[in-house]
């Protein structure tokens, strides 16, 4: 006998999952998996979810009540106690999805009278599913780069330990072991383990002040994650640890402008000398700026030095958007255009840091507006980058300065993007130049 349609949609939903005031994470039968993206709810199914990456976190969010769907009224609802102990509340449960993935929704909750901030993290939509935990993402770059399994601690500490006799009095080198050891820093234990790319963390100030910033909050009542950068090193320190890197790693990238820092533009008067150290005694290695993109004037000193590519951060290519999270001091948007324009000038390769967040980033004014810019600055590639930041604090700062249309789904707005624009690379990490126009899969 045929099953009904309902019955059969049923069987591939995600059982949900929740979280008592323990901190316990456990299945809610009779109820799906929800996400959510603005004021939309999606029920979670096989289809349209991946097994939980390796390396991902489970988080609950306190304050917070878990929105889902009852299988047995076929509505959504907002479950404020644990039905298996009445009179105790429930929270939700999101995923902190690994590097490489985009989440296209976030996890399905409603705020309470006294909520505030979450902690600054991605919270991808997560249910249950043939025993697994399943969440709501689209892999944009397989690169193992930051896979956990390949940082193994005992081989991170004997490059700490080998870098330590190489590098003495280096005070870079010191403040990555701190970023490696303390704070987990990926990029840090790539470069002790002598793969991939390396930091260069340099400036202490930024010319920004991003809602999500991840080294510098004040009285906004977010943590911040790690510390920034309290020296800057000098143009020779940069150099010595970059040419460390570059000399025992092939197709090597080495970065200014990390998690730990201000924005490098700052700190041009160090970094402009420390590239041409390094071109004056090797053309290996990618040397790379992960930028706010405020200084045009400064970007094309530096393309002149030898900088070989640049990543300019964007949560939106609206300027009021734009304006709204990053708060820039002292540049405006079109700085940014036109410092884009001009790395695209010295025909240097080119990435945006897209901040995304589903119920925002896929909504049709922010598609058309994307779609616009790719069609007048022919960049090389974007970074599909999860925002970090609390999702529905995020929407209604968006709101409140642009129009916002129902979303189109991340997954259609990817999709709509490689069509549109086939040599555009899509990606997480930055590639070394050996792989800057290879064709796209």
């Amino acid at each position: 006998m045929a099953k009904k349609q309902s019955d059969t949609k049923t069987n591939f939903m995600l059982t949900a999952v929740v979280a008592d005031q323990a901190g316990e994470i456990f299945e809610l039968e009779g109820y799906a998996a929800v996400g959510m993206g603005g004021a939309l709810f999606t029920t979670l199914q096989a289809a349209n979810t991946h097994k939980m990456p390796y390396g991902s976190e489970l988080m609950y969010l306190p304050e917070r009540s878990p929105v889902l769907y009852n299988q047995s009224s076929g509505k959504f609802e907002t479950l404020r106690e644990n039905p298996y102990a009445p009179g105790e509340a429930i929270f939700p449960v999101a995923a902190f999805n690994s590097p490489g993935y985009v989440t296209t929704h976030i996890s399905a909750y409603q705020e309470t009278r006294h909520t505030g901030y979450l902690p600054l993290f991605s919270y991808g939509a997560v249910g249950w599913h043939q025993d697994h935990f399943r969440t709501a993402v689209v892999l944009v770059d397989p690169e193992p780069r930051q896979d956990l399994r390949q940082m193994k601690h005992e081989d991170v500490v004997a490059g700490v330990m080998a870098m330590r006799q190489n590098l003495p009095a280096n005070r870079l080198r010191a403040h990555l072991e701190n970023c490696a050891l303390q704070y987990g820093c990926p990029a840090g234990k790539n470069f002790f383990l002598g793969r991939y790319e390396a930091p260069l963390p340099t400036a202490q100030q930024c010319n920004a002040r991003c809602l999500g910033c991840l080294s510098l909050q004040k009285d906004t009542g977010i943590a911040h994650s790690q510390d920034r950068i309290a020296f800057t090193p000098s143009p020779e320190e940069i150099a010595q640890l970059a040419l460390a890197h570059i000399e025992r790693v092939k197709n090597s990238v080495v970065s200014f402008g990390q998690g730990c820092e201000g924005d490098p533009l700052l700190a041009a008067e160090v970094i402009e000398p420390a590239i041409r150290q390094i071109r004056a005694q090797t053309p290996d290695g990618t040397i790379n700026m992960n930028t706010n993109g405020s200084r045009p004037e400064i970007l094309e000193q530096l393309c002149a030095a030898g900088l070989d590519s640049v990543r300019v951060s964007l949560n939106s290519v609206r300027e009021k958007c734009y304006h709204a999270y990053f708060r820039p001091n002292g540049y405006r948007f079109a700085d940014v255009l036109k410092s884009i324009k001009t790395v695209l000038a010295h025909e240097k390769f080119v990435a945006i840091n897209y901040l995304n967040s589903p119920g925002f980033t896929d909504t049709p004014q922010e598609v058309e507006a994307l779609t616009g810019f790719l069609d007048k600055y022919r960049i090389n590639m974007i970074q599909w980058r999860n925002l970090n930041f609390d999702p529905i604090q995020y929407w209604k700062e968006m709101k409140a300065v642009a129009a916002q249309g129902e979303p189109i789904g991340m997954e259609k707005l990817l999709n709509r993007i490689r069509k549109q624009f086939p040599n555009l690379k899509f990606g997480y990490f930055n590639p070394p130049k050996e792989k800057f126009y290879e064709t796209r899969s």
